[in-house]
Parts: C-alpha cells; sequence; structure tokens
C-alpha cells in the first residue's frame, strides 16, 4: 500500500493520521520532497477517470491559464500532472492495482479490511 500526497496538505495528514491508528503497513511518497514520474501518472490515469484525479478546486488549478484549463486531453495531461502535482486530488491511495483518491474513513476501513 502506497499513499502519495504532500505533507502540509489537511487532507493527506488525516488519511495519514487515520492509517496510522488502524496499524496499516504503508509508504508514503510526499509529491513535492520526492517528485512525481509522469509514467506514476499515466498508471493512475488507466485506472481512474481524469475527472477524478485533477483537483479542479486547488490553487493550481485556477493559476493555469484558460487555454490550458480548457485543452487537457489524454495526451497533455499526465505530463502537466507530473509538472504540478498539487493540481492532483489529495491523497492518492494505492492498494495493489486500486486507486483511490480523496480520504473517507469509511473507504479506508472498506479497503483496509
Amino acid at each position: 500500500m502506497k499513499l502519495f500526497g504532500i505533507k502540509n496538505c489537511d487532507t493527506v495528514r488525516k488519511a495519514r493520521k487515520w492509517l496510522d491508528q488502524h496499524g496499516a503497513d504503508y509508504q508514503y511518497h510526499d509529491f513535492r520532497e520526492q517528485g512525481l514520474e509522469e509514467s506514476q501518472v499515466k498508471a493512475w490515469l488507466a485506472r481512474v477517470p481524469a475527472e477524478r484525479l485533477v483537483n479542479k478546486r486547488s490553487t493550481t488549478w485556477k493559476q493555469l491559464d484558460e487555454a490550458t484549463r480548457e485543452n487537457l486531453s489524454g495526451d497533455n495531461l499526465p505530463a502537466l500532472l507530473a509538472a504540478h502535482p498539487t493540481l492532483i486530488k489529495r491523497p492518492v491511495l494505492e492498494i495493489g492495482e486500486q486507486v483511490h483518491t480523496g480520504f473517507s474513513e469509511k473507504t479506508y476501513q472498506q479497503l483496509i479490511n
């Protein structure tokens, strides 16, 4: 199990706290400190729709020019997300081939048990 996010994100902190409290064995990967490969983003997009992976409420999204926001496609999205990982809805939890975005205690409970 691997959790991806950034350490100053409240939702990531909640997810990590929950996983720690429930004794989950997981690795944590910080986008900002450890970077993010385009190949990783492509793998996520193969399993999760772009609408669930892209955080359109983020400050980074709002700072993109309108042309970039309107012209996102499967071809250029992985490179954009790898270059600007704060555009990704956090946290991203990988369990085997499953990929989940965001944090919900109920969902995590179902995934861990």
